[in-house]
């Protein structure tokens, strides 16, 4: 007759792994639906929820800082 400890070890190392291999596979099947694809950007873009989007400067005005910049630096890197 088998005593407790060792019933329980069995059942660990048979069905139990089996479980969580099943476990396992559904996971990754559900993640990859395609009605999780929302899930997926929004997690995707996590590290640029923060930034600000860049402003785009033609540098056409007079007061614009990027065309004195400009102005100053014109001619320097001529070779």
């Amino acid at each position: 007759m088998m005593d407790t400890y060792s019933f329980l070890r069995q059942l660990a190392d048979s069905w139990g792994l089996l479980a969580m291999f099943l476990f396992f596979c559904g996971v990754a099947i559900w993640a990859f639906l395609p009605s999780q694809s929302k899930s997926r950007e929004d997690a995707r873009m996590i590290p640029f929820r923060n930034d600000s989007p860049k402003t785009s400067c033609a540098g056409t005005c007079e007061t614009c800082a990027c065309n004195a910049l400009a102005g100053k630096l014109k001619g320097q890197f001529d070779v």
